[in-house]
């Protein structure tokens, strides 16, 4: 689980490294997992419905740990604080529980390259 503590130390590295502002409005990514992909199909189109971009699935690699699990990526432009980006993970982690998947496994962030 994504402690508040792990949010602070990657805003805190964002803020040090990234040559973009990460406490503006940046495109944050979100991913689940589970090995039956109709599990995740099922849960895209309600993740649309709460604003997220469907991105896709992403397959294993060969050099993957765990084999056959499948990743939905999602992603949304929005503006995080620490507090804002806990209060989504926890969100997420519970819509995984309800949905069955195997995991919510967090998220990443970028610059918006291209703005809506």
């Amino acid at each position: 689980m994504i402690t508040r503590d792990d949010l602070e130390e990657m805003f805190a590295s964002a803020r040090a490294r990234a040559k973009w502002d990460i406490d503006d409005v940046c495109l944050w990514g979100y991913f689940f997992t589970d090995h039956d992909r109709t599990k995740l199909s099922a849960a895209a189109p309600v993740l649309e419905g709460m604003g997220y971009r469907v991105v896709g699935f992403l397959e294993p690699t060969p050099d993957d740990d765990v084999q056959g699990l499948l990743y939905l990526h999602v992603e949304r432009e929005e503006l995080h604080t620490v507090a804002s980006l806990d209060a989504i993970n926890r969100e997420l982690y519970q819509f995984a529980e309800e949905f069955g998947l195997r995991s919510y496994d967090g998220m990443d962030v970028g610059p918006i390259d291209d703005p809506l």
